[in-house]
């Protein structure tokens, strides 16, 4: 089926304005979706094969359709066939999309910032010896509960209040859970021998399959991932896909606060959030 997008522009009407709303949100969401991806390669190739169909369809239609019939249908399916390429490349990202639509979180968490402390302690400590002692350890902080149930499936579940003691037992090389991530929510281990999606970027050679974990998991989700290196002890953390290296114990300790939200910074943003929340109702009771 053909459009004639010239009657089409000079008929416009309510439903043409609707038409173009839904075309703007869409393409907001696509390039949204492909920022968020990190591949703005892929929507300019696709928006240019899309615009490309579409001029070439208004000239023949111009020229009452006579012309160009073999480029129409050449572009019509090559546009089909990015689209299909994009849902195939792309395909569990949809999947997990439509899974957080379709599903609530399954596990809730709500834990006082001193129990955050101490959880955050318990990580240090723990990551601490295992870096001294060249144990590789993959610890996934999951704040937002962005981790859908697919991925803890894989592992085992524990529900474990969060203690040095066993992280080092999880990750012990003897342990038949320590080549799977462990999953933090909150001040408890959610589950542990978790195996995530490798991302699919080049990465440094020195960095093993754990960071390349790691790396996948943070490019898909708004979590924090702490590596420890088992060939060199080093401590890495890894947030939105970039990967810093060489934690010391006071910077790792910063990054899981504010991955937590009890860092001096997030609990002053916080404090400001409920003070503008707080002002804005008195406002609205005095007006």
């Amino acid at each position: 089926m053909q459009y004639n997008f010239v009657e089409f522009v000079n008929n416009i009407n309510l439903y043409a304005i609707i038409d173009g709303v839904i075309l703007v949100a869409l393409l907001a969401i696509m390039i949204t979706f492909f920022i968020y991806k990190r591949n703005v390669k892929m929507f300019i190739f696709l928006i240019s094969a899309i615009v490309l169909e579409v001029l070439v369809m208004v000239l023949s239609e111009i020229y009452g359709g006579a012309i160009l019939t073999v480029a129409k249908y050449v572009l019509h399916y090559t546009v089909i066939f990015n689209l299909v390429v994009t849902a195939v490349v792309y395909q569990n990202d949809f999947k997990n999309i439509f899974q957080k639509i379709s599903s609530s979180k399954s596990v809730e968490t709500h834990t006082s910032d001193d129990d955050l402390r101490n959880a955050t302690a318990e990580i240090l400590a723990a990551c601490q010896d295992m870096s001294k002692q060249d144990v590789g350890a993959i610890i996934i902080i999951d704040t937002p509960g962005d981790i859908h149930e697919n991925i803890l499936d894989t592992g085992t579940y524990l529900g474990a209040t969060i203690s040095a003691g066993l992280l080092e037992s999880i990750f012990n090389t003897k342990a038949p859970l320590h080549d799977g991530a462990v999953i933090v929510r909150g001040n408890k281990i959610v589950a542990a021998g978790c195996f995530l999606t490798l991302t699919q970027r080049n990465v440094n050679k020195e960095m093993g399959t754990r960071h390349r974990a790691a790396i996948g998991i943070t490019e898909e989700t708004d979590v924090l991932s702490i590596v420890v290196s088992e060939e060199t002890g080093i401590i890495s953390v890894v947030k939105h896909g970039e990967i810093k290296r060489y934690m010391t114990m006071d910077k790792l300790k910063d990054e899981i606060e504010d991955a937590y939200g009890i860092s001096p910074m997030a609990i002053a943003r916080r404090a400001e959030k409920k003070s503008k929340k707080r002002f804005g109702r008195k406002d609205r009771f005095e007006g």
